[in-house]
């Protein structure tokens, strides 16, 4: 199962957990499971349409889904992904 490090915003839904495993073929299919595991995950991550925010960045092994096949990226069981909020400010 791959690694999810999760930002801190969004802990509470994972009992405080940093780092949770979800498996799945691609990032479409790890988010999926990540809210059948944290509900309410998905949700925050994703827009109603399923595509992910344009405030949260997800990353595989440092390289940014949009610039590979965003929720279609193939995703191994020793990659690690990160969901990174993105921070504005003035």
């Amino acid at each position: 199962m791959a690694s999810i490090r999760i930002p801190t915003p969004l802990r509470k839904l994972t009992n405080e957990l940093e780092v949770v495993q979800a498996s799945g073929a691609n990032v479409g299919e790890i988010l999926t499971n990540l809210e059948k595991a944290f509900p309410g995950l998905k949700e925050r991550i994703c827009d109603e349409q399923g595509n992910v925010r344009r405030f949260v960045n997800v990353f595989i092994n440092d390289e940014d889904i949009r610039f590979l096949d965003e929720q279609a990226t193939a995703v191994k069981d020793t990659d690690e992904i990160s969901i990174v909020p993105a921070i504005a400010g003035g």
